[in-house]
């Protein structure tokens, strides 16, 4: 095959598509014959992944790279920023965690990421004691990976024309540059202000950066397509760069999502004829992509929530991941979640909990070192016979279990350990897991929803057509199959070969 250009998937701002473009053209060259890779030099999540040499990359790449038909790699994402609070990130990079970071002293220009030293665990390619250079790091990762790989699917970050970060901007137009990437801007026509976000991200760009800046595909949108052909034409002419393609707004088809933004779009409420789960809706709720399977299972309304009283109606309670349990555990005890969630289990509702849910449901969770923060002791919600202890060493890897006879696979990503050393405990109405990917597993499924109303008896029609990865490869097909039919390919694959 031709040897291509890396190429940057770079946005007008947060949420506008980038990672489901890069998925689908991660999809699109591995369709015709190309050996791609996602990559993404500085992610900013809580949804994150195990990677099969038990290192922690975002979801988004992770997700790339099933598209592509690859094992996922932390030089994929070498650098992860997860957010403990609304000042300071656990900063993860090579797939270890090696401290936390507060925001002002990351992102300001005169505390660079050369000064960073490690808290806890060094880089592999540093001794303890030396300094990082995260520019450095993340450009030797993405040589290592364009060495293997062709082409690289890159994807940028937020916004493009962000002035104030532009000094210390490690995943945009500045890694792009180190890449020699041609750069597709992605805007989303959906929010409004397409004109003013695609022309002015491309003229605050420095001469040097405006010039990467090959094409512009307008994402999300709704109606008549042919009511944009002025739009596309104004667009070209006002930017000087070519409008590749206008992608429509599609609900048929379900890719995994990174971004907290989509919880916004999620159901909130009971439904009657269903079988009401109720996600605990906490502030620093992490891998909410546990839930996508049973969320689409046409036997379930599954909801956000905080609110007491939809969490006793509903007939399954779910606690899910958190990067903070300790302060998430404090809230729900301040809300009075916690004692709508105990009083509902009385009452013979089914409670699950994932990850630091899972430590939540337990008799107390212990932070001696105040690795979360100040508050070094809480009681749990006593629903299960566990002790947790918040350690510095955090465990990532994938997993296989069994689950009613059958095999069953996810993974697991938590600070901390439990008493009991099992990932999966099970009392009476209650379970509790440290595996990410539990309720991806049919078993687990039909475990829950058996006996909870007369349709849940049914078999479902999603898990007859097979296992979850079999879903998702239609998945990551059909999106490409959506792209192909609105992005012109050819002219892309003619810039990146000349």
């Amino acid at each position: 095959m031709r040897t291509l250009h890396p190429i940057m998937f770079a946005g007008t701002g947060s949420d506008v598509g980038k990672s489901i473009i890069a998925a689908a053209f991660c999809r699109i060259f591995r369709q015709d014959g190309y050996h791609p890779a996602p990559f993404k030099a500085q992610n900013m999540a809580l949804n994150s992944y195990a990677t099969p040499d038990g290192l922690e990359i975002g979801r988004a790449q992770a997700v790339q790279a099933e598209a592509a038909g690859i094992p996922c790699h932390t030089d994929m994402n070498p650098l992860l920023l997860k957010p403990s609070s609304d000042h300071t990130s656990q900063v993860v990079l090579h797939g270890k965690p090696i401290g936390n970071r507060d925001a002002y002293d990351f992102w300001n220009r005169h505390s660079p990421q050369t000064s960073v030293v490690p808290m806890q665990t060094a880089a592999p390619s540093q001794s303890p004691a030396a300094p990082l250079d995260f520019r450095a790091e993340v450009c030797a990762a993405f040589d290592r990976l364009s060495a293997r790989f062709n082409p690289i699917v890159m994807e940028g970050a937020g916004s493009i024309s962000e002035l104030n970060l532009r000094d210390t901007d490690l995943v945009n137009l500045p890694m792009a540059r180190h890449a020699r990437a041609d750069v597709i801007l992605v805007a989303d026509i959906d929010r409004g202000g397409v004109f003013a976000s695609v022309y002015g991200s491309i003229a605050l760009q420095q001469e040097e950066d405006r010039r990467l800046i090959k094409g512009i595909i307008i994402n999300k949108f709704r109606g008549d397509l042919r009511l944009f052909d002025d739009g596309r034409q104004m667009l070209e002419k006002l930017c000087g760069v070519p409008v590749l393609g206008v992608v429509p707004y599609y609900k048929d088809i379900y890719i995994e999502e990174e971004d907290s933004v989509a919880l916004e779009q999620k159901r909130r409420q009971l439904a009657e004829g269903k079988v009401n789960v109720a996600v605990v809706l906490l502030r620093h709720i992490s891998n909410f992509t546990d839930f996508d399977t049973l969320e689409r299972d046409a036997r379930v309304n599954l909801f956000y929530t905080n609110n007491t009283s939809d969490i006793q109606q509903a007939d399954i309670i779910i606690l899910p991941g958190t990067k903070s349990t300790l302060d998430d555990l404090l809230e729900l005890r301040r809300n009075g979640c916690a004692q709508a969630i105990v009083h509902a289990h009385r009452e013979g509702r089914t409670v699950v909990g994932i990850c630091g849910g899972y430590q939540m449901l337990g008799l107390t969770v212990n932070d001696p070192d105040g690795i979360e923060g100040p508050v070094t002791t809480l009681p749990g919600l006593g629903l299960l016979p566990i002790h947790t202890t918040i350690t510095p060493e955090k465990t990532t890897r994938q997993c296989t279990f069994i689950f009613d006879g059958r095999e069953c696979h996810g993974y697991e990503i938590h600070q901390g350990v439990s008493d009991t050393n099992q990932s999966i405990l099970q009392t009476d109405r209650c379970i509790g897991t440290y595996i990410h990917g539990f309720l991806d597993n049919a078993p687990v499924i039909e475990h829950l929803l058996k006996d909870k109303s007369a349709s849940a008896r049914q078999q479902s029609p999603a898990l007859e057509k097979g296992d979850y990865f079999a879903f998702k490869e239609e998945q990551y097909d059909r999106l490409a199959a959506h792209v192909r039919k609105y992005v012109d390919i050819d002219r892309i694959y003619q810039m990146l070969t000349t």
